[in-house]
């Protein structure tokens, strides 16, 4: 008995080392791949170039010169409209607008407006100042 408990010790020996190889997983050819996906990927990849044209602050100073009036129009939550300071019906806007546009060639407006205010009473106000051919118009918030 002794001669088959010894085979059988030895069969079993053979399976282990043969099973043992099985859990050791050989990943340098996956690496070599890598590699070589990553090099073709960098040599077929163009080089992104920014063709943006910048025009960086520099040192300089301010060109010197005489800055333009604003001209504010002011709308409240009521729908009231006021230019300057002077309260306006709608109707009345493009005539000044035109007395505006006479004093200065190509004058800046600034459109305040409420928190409150309906977005029409503003849409209707810039509708004016585009037909009155004014291009400079800002917005602001209070």
């Amino acid at each position: 008995m002794s001669a088959l408990a010894s085979s059988g010790g030895s069969r079993k020996k053979l399976s282990r080392s043969k099973h043992g190889t099985l859990h050791e997983l050989n990943i340098t050819p996956l690496l070599d791949l890598v590699m070589v996906l990553l090099v073709i990927f960098m040599i077929t990849t163009p080089q992104l170039s920014n063709d943006l044209k910048l025009n960086l602050p520099s040192n300089a100073k301010p060109p010197e010169g005489k800055k333009p009036k604003l001209n504010y129009i002011d709308i409240s939550q009521s729908g009231e409209i006021q230019v300057n300071g002077q309260t306006l019906t709608t109707k009345e806007l493009p005539g000044i607008f035109a007395a505006i546009k006479v004093a200065q060639p190509d004058p800046p407006f600034v459109i305040r407006g409420n928190d409150d205010v309906h977005y029409d009473k503003v849409i209707a106000v810039m509708d004016l100042l585009q037909q009155s051919d004014i291009n400079k118009v800002g917005l602001a918030a209070q």
